[in-house]
Order: structure tokens, then C-alpha cells, then sequence
């Protein structure tokens, strides 16, 4: 009988052909064990080649197919409700991680039973894999690399889907409200900067965030 697995690692995708494959390739090779954890991708009504690029990889991931794109929080939500494991972490299709981006903050959280949640630092790179900077995951969050327990993110109700942008730190609002996330001080994630960067649609990101200060009356970011 097979186990289940104790993490899962959510994969939304849409038209990432370019990147997909690399991000997968770098999760199926964590020096965690395999059976500890199982990568749900998302596809999220892509009309690229993304679908081809995620069947390749079919026999190590679960794969679920939207008909139609119905945004990024849904996807992420799809994904949760999913999932399988008892710690959930999201990682974006265009990133990839470290060997060892599972087993740090996994067994960090399982030997510390009172925190709710953890961050990694991450290298912000270019579309050539070429390092920018490192970055402070407390001081410069981003939605992925965090491992939180899914019963947290089940309490607070997933992710708002009306945020098509933002939707992370609608998320971390609200989260940070109830609970805590700790930060584990090793760069594990890479955050990808390229042409196709949703945060580069400056009136996506301008209107979500007009809505996100409303929501949480926030004076400022």
C-alpha cells in the first residue's frame, strides 16, 4: 500500500512551454524522498505547448487540465484541494528550486510542531539562469518558496480568486493576521526575471493593487 505523501508541491501553469520543463526536472531531483512528496501541475487552459511539455514528465507528476484559463488563484486553489500532503508549497512554472528546497523547510516544520508556516530566501535570475541578487524573503516576499500546513490555508479559506495579480499578498495579509511564517535564511528558490513576468502588466498590477489596499486598508505598500 502506498503511502501518502507529506507534501505537495502545487505547479500552475499557463503557456510556459519555455520553462516548464526546467522547473519540473529541478523538483523531481530533491534529496528529500520521493515518496515524501507529489507535484501537482496545473494547467491552466494553456494554448502553447505546455500540455505536451507536462506529459513528459506524467509518470512523476499529477497532472490536472483546465478546459479554459480561469486565472492563477483558482488554479492555486485547484491544486490544494487536490493535494494529498499535510504541507503545501507553491512553486511558479517559469522558477526552479535547489536540491534541497523540500527537505529544509520540511523537516524544519515537522521537528518544530508550533510554527505555522516557513519561507526560503531566494536568487532573483534571468531568463539565462544567471544570478542577480539574492534576496530576503521577509523583507522582499514573494507568493512561492513558503511551506505552510495546509489546514491553515484551508482555515483561511484559499486563495481570494478575485486577485487575478497580488493574490499572494492577499494571501499573506490575511495569513499573517492569524499566524506567523518563519524564515529560514538559505537561498533554495530561483525567481525568474523575464519578458513574460505577469507583474509586467503594469494596469494589471496597479488595478489589483487599488483593490488589495481597499480590502485590507492599507495606506501604502
Amino acid at each position: 500500500m502506498r503511502l501518502k505523501p507529506n507534501i505537495s508541491v502545487i505547479v500552475p501553469t499557463f503557456n510556459q512551454e519555455k520553462y516548464l520543463g526546467r522547473c519540473l526536472r529541478s523538483l523531481i531531483y530533491q534529496t528529500i524522498d520521493r515518496h515524501e512528496y507529489e507535484i501537482i501541475v496545473i494547467n491552466d487552459g494553456s494554448n502553447d505547448k505546455t500540455k505536451f511539455v507536462s506529459n513528459l514528465f506524467k509518470d512523476e507528476i499529477k497532472i490536472i487540465n483546465n478546459k479554459k484559463n480561469m486565472g492563477l488563484p483558482h488554479a492555486i486553489n485547484q491544486g490544494i484541494l487536490a493535494a494529498k500532503g499535510r504541507f503545501i508549497v507553491r512553486v511558479d512554472s517559469d522558477d526552479y528550486v535547489n536540491k534541497e528546497f523540500l527537505n529544509i523547510p520540511f523537516n524544519y516544520l515537522v521537528y518544530n510542531s508550533d510554527i505555522d508556516a516557513v519561507s526560503c530566501d531566494y536568487y532573483l535570475v534571468d531568463d539565462k539562469e544567471t544570478v542577480i541578487k539574492r534576496e530576503n524573503s521577509e523583507k522582499k516576499p514573494v507568493g512561492c518558496g513558503i511551506m505552510f500546513r495546509v489546514e491553515h490555508l484551508l482555515d483561511l479559506g484559499l486563495y481570494d480568486k478575485s486577485f487575478l495579480v497580488h493574490e499572494d499578498k492577499d494571501l499573506r495579509y490575511r495569513f499573517l493576521k492569524k499566524y506567523k511564517i518563519n524564515r529560514i535564511p538559505l537561498p533554495l528558490y530561483r525567481y525568474r526575471k523575464h519578458d513574460k513576468n505577469i507583474t509586467n502588466n503594469k494596469y494589471k498590477m496597479r488595478k489589483h493593487l487599488k483593490k488589495l489596499k481597499k480590502k485590507h486598508d492599507l495606506k501604502k505598500i
